[in-house]
């Protein structure tokens, strides 16, 4: 599936999903958004794992401004609230995704990178939040997400200065989990996101949707929440089956 804003290819077991405005350094607009949108939702059960990437030599410059001036409160409202919707589709489905990072990644952009899973760095990209060069503030989802990773402090820190951080703070801070070398993060992600594919669904399913959700809670919830969420998995027939194999030498 291939439109002018965005390209979908499957390989097997795995959806690589490419942001294609590189002319505007993949800026987000509100039909890319809506693409990204339609496109995760339209994977099914024979979709194990997505790779994200982006054409050119940026991941994603952020908000299109060209689109997203001036405007009414409510209109900001509700496009904030829509990033929010589709990025939360993102991290919260059952398919794991590693992100392919290059370039630029600033504003919307690094919101929509920490909606992913597994982030790869290329050497020679940034990390940005100028927001506040700008006049505007994140909308995305950045003082939740971003603010997790690298804590709300040096997150306010990093908007008021307008600072950047290389790829390598980048993956010291967690921003990324993986530093690649320019040009080779794509097939880093592909041979992750193979990896990733074949791990019981289930379990890649409990990873994404329980974690972040026990980071919110208590730590008597939390820990009454693993117990539930150990108990369906390890409990369902493609454990017991991979379980079988390991102790039969079959399976590593």
């Amino acid at each position: 599936m291939t439109d002018r804003l965005l390209n979908v290819q499957l390989n097997g077991a795995v959806a690589h999903v490419e942001l294609n405005r590189p002319a505007k350094r993949n800026a987000l607009n509100e039909a890319l958004i809506d693409a990204l949108d339609a496109a995760f939702a339209s994977f099914g059960d024979d979709v194990r794992a997505v790779v994200l990437s982006a054409a050119g030599e940026h991941f994603c410059a952020g908000l299109d401004l060209a689109e997203n001036s001036v405007r009414a409160p409510v209109d900001i409202l509700r496009t904030s609230q829509r990033w929010h919707q589709v990025f939360h589709r993102i991290q919260f489905s059952n398919k794991p995704v590693v992100a392919v990072l290059q370039g630029a990644v600033i504003g919307g952009g690094l919101e929509l990178a920490l909606a992913a899973h597994v982030r790869i760095v290329e050497v020679g990209a940034f990390f940005q939040l100028p927001e506040a060069q700008r006049g505007i503030f994140v909308g995305g989802g950045a003082s939740v997400r971003v603010a997790r990773v690298i804590g709300p402090d040096r997150m306010t820190e990093m908007m008021l200065t307008g600072r950047r951080y290389s790829a390598e703070d980048g993956h010291r801070l967690g921003l990324a989990h993986y530093l690649a070398d320019a040009g080779h993060g794509r097939q880093m992600a592909a041979q992750l996101a193979e990896q990733v594919a074949g791990n019981s669904s289930l379990s890649n399913w409990a990873a994404i949707n329980a974690v972040p959700r026990i980071h919110d809670m208590s730590m008597s919830d939390g820990l009454f929440t693993e117990a539930l969420t150990a108990a369906v998995t390890q409990s369902s027939h493609d454990a017991r089956e991979r379980m079988e194999a390991f102790l039969n030498g079959s399976r590593s």
